[in-house]
């Protein structure tokens, strides 16, 4: 991961002095988890150029962590791509420009506008080329967007950006502290109200009329509870006929549906909770009048210890089976799971890449061959009632689909087996958009 900023003109050395960085020292800093260099490639009184490259240790990330066994880090690229982590390492290698302290006698130049050339990457994002100049090209950058070369796909989704424009060194700092986390649209730490200061200290001078300044709070933001908070945020008129955001919480109502629906069912003594997270649904499934073995199947070490925590609270309970905690993965043929009454999937495949789904239902319908399938996803039309635009629901969604799209998706992957499926919605309904979550039910022909 590095970041380059290049001036030229007319005293461009003066841009040591206000990064407080010297040329003739090399700046190396040990973070946790990474290991931050910054080098001068070029140096001139008319030009220079300085590289900061951060380079993760991916075992150092979650050590001392319950993460530590886990399989999902194994294959998370985020922590090897442009992010608020980055912006953090940014941020204290480039605090005394960023924050305009640099000695006295060079306070005169942090405002001044140099001819500088900005880039970074690899950066990954849901946002297309164009929604990324939007973001910049309003406070006066040029911007060039490239894709990274891929081996897997035909398009690699890493983008390397190049920004050209005249601006002071803080103002490009500011800029990219708070662009580059709105791009990736994902957080590696804990929002506090502290976010909201540096989005407010940050922003101050540049945020206040931007276009897309809205769109830039709530990315950066993430949660109503803090966006509120923030001196940019504006609180939008709905013009749409629909009043209130919907206030159902819609986890009590998958699984009170889920669970009604499992009560229905014939045979249900054996029951898989797939991806289960740290066992909300599982614990429940725990009481069901019938049900002899519940497997909470998640590869997530840490989501599996809460998950033991919350069904040993409950364990002295008469009647109820105590799920048991296994770890497991989609992506990996697992032959506990073959021939059981119910697999559950509950929010599980927008989490993964669409072109593996095809094979993981290739596995559940053939080789698990459950004779109940539930599958939950959310519906992508009812998210305009939640004024998310094309934002998705979570930053780990790769994908949300319309509900033509579920119907096609869930027919085509059942094409050659022998399932009946049926289509209902979980929610308060909407007459157009629908309901917020879309349920498929997979029923063995013959059951």
């Amino acid at each position: 991961m590095q970041l380059s900023l290049t001036v030229r003109g007319s005293n461009a050395d003066v841009v040591s002095y206000l990064i407080a960085k010297n040329p003739n020292n090399p700046y190396e800093r040990d973070e946790k988890g990474f290991k931050v260099r910054l080098v001068y490639p070029k140096f001139s009184k008319e030009e220079i150029q300085f590289v900061i490259y951060v380079k993760p240790d991916p075992i150092d990330l979650v050590r001392n962590s319950s993460d530590l066994y886990d399989i999902t880090h194994y294959i998370n690229d985020r922590e090897f791509a442009v992010s608020s982590l980055f912006i953090t390492t940014i941020r204290k290698a480039l605090g005394t420009a960023l924050n305009g302290k640099p000695d006295e006698e060079y306070l005169e130049w942090v405002g001044h506008e140099f001819e500088i050339e900005l880039s970074f990457g690899p950066v990954a994002t849901d946002l297309s080329d164009k929604e990324i100049a939007d973001l910049f090209e309003p406070i006066g950058y040029r911007v060039e967007v490239e894709r990274g070369v891929s081996t897997i796909r035909e398009v690699s989704s890493a983008r390397y950006v190049t920004l050209s424009g005249r601006q002071s060194v803080q103002n490009a700092l500011k800029h990219i502290s708070i662009l580059i986390p709105v791009i990736d649209n994902y957080k590696h730490y804990f929002l506090d109200e502290r976010e909201v200061e540096k989005l407010d200290r940050y922003g101050e001078g540049w945020l206040e009329d931007h276009p897309l300044k809205q769109l830039i709070v709530k990315r950066a933001l993430r949660f109503n509870a803090l966006i509120s908070q923030s001196q940019f945020y504006e609180k939008k008129q709905r013009n749409s006929g629909y009043d209130e955001s919907p206030k159902v919480r819609l986890n009590d109502l998958r699984y009170e549906h889920i669970l009604n629906y499992i009560k229905t069912l014939p045979e249900k003594e054996t029951i898989v909770d797939l991806g289960a997270g740290e066992g909300r649904l599982s614990v429940q499934l725990g009481f069901l009048e019938g049900a002899k073995e519940i497997l909470s199947i998640e590869p997530s070490n840490k989501s599996r210890i809460r998950a033991i925590e919350r069904f040993q609270q409950v364990n002295t309970n008469e009647g109820y089976v105590e799920p048991q905690s296994l770890s497991g993965s989609l992506f990996y043929f697992d032959s506990r799971l073959q021939n059981k009454d119910v697999i559950v999937l509950c929010e599980v495949i927008e989490h993964i890449e669409e072109d593996r789904l095809p094979k993981i239902f290739d596995t559940i319908l053939n080789d698990y061959c459950p004779k109940t399938l539930i599958v939950t996803t959310p519906n992508q039309e009812y998210n305009v009632l939640y004024e998310m635009d094309d934002e998705m629901r979570h930053d780990d969604h790769r994908f949300e689909w319309t509900r033509a799209q579920f119907v096609q998706n869930v027919e085509s992957w059942t094409e050659q087996t022998p399932y009946q499926v049926s289509i209902q919605g979980i929610g308060e309904e909407h007459e157009a958009y629908g309901h917020p979550t879309q349920m498929a039910i997979f029923r063995r022909e013959g059951e």
